[in-house]
């Protein structure tokens, strides 16, 4: 794989079923979140808006979709696709959760724009005026 490599060009180097499911997978982020910037990120897909909103990858089994939510209501309806380290795996023997994926997505982008209003956001801090009269 090269750094000018596209998303496109990933997936085109798959066998046709994984690719007619990366493509679904990348419509569903796409349509959760079409403001998203995507591109290619430690070598695979990537969306990014106001930070890391998904990644997803074809694998030999599966595809690998890295949401960092922390959405406990999320987290417990993908918890049947839970692999390690947060990394969701949807099987291509099961039907890939495009409605899940979407929530996922859309719950993220929410975070992060949340996370940056906070960082715009002044700090409420103490102003210490002393007035001294001087004769």
């Amino acid at each position: 794989m090269t750094k000018t490599e596209t998303v496109a060009t990933y997936i085109a180097g798959f066998p046709p079923k994984v690719q007619t499911l990366l493509k679904k997978v990348r419509s569903a982020v796409r349509k959760a979140a079409p403001k998203a910037e995507e591109g290619i990120s430690y070598r695979i897909p990537s969306n990014k808006q106001s930070g890391i909103v998904a990644y997803f990858a074809g694998l030999k089994n599966h595809i690998g979709f890295f949401p960092p939510t922390r959405d406990p209501k999320l987290k417990k309806l993908a918890a049947k696709f839970a692999g390690p380290k947060g990394k969701l795996k949807f099987p291509f023997d099961l039907p890939i959760p495009y409605g899940l994926i979407a929530k996922l997505v859309k719950a993220q982008v929410k975070a992060n724009q949340s996370r940056l209003a906070a960082k715009r956001k002044p700090k409420n801090s103490l102003i210490n005026i002393s007035i001294v009269d001087y004769k």
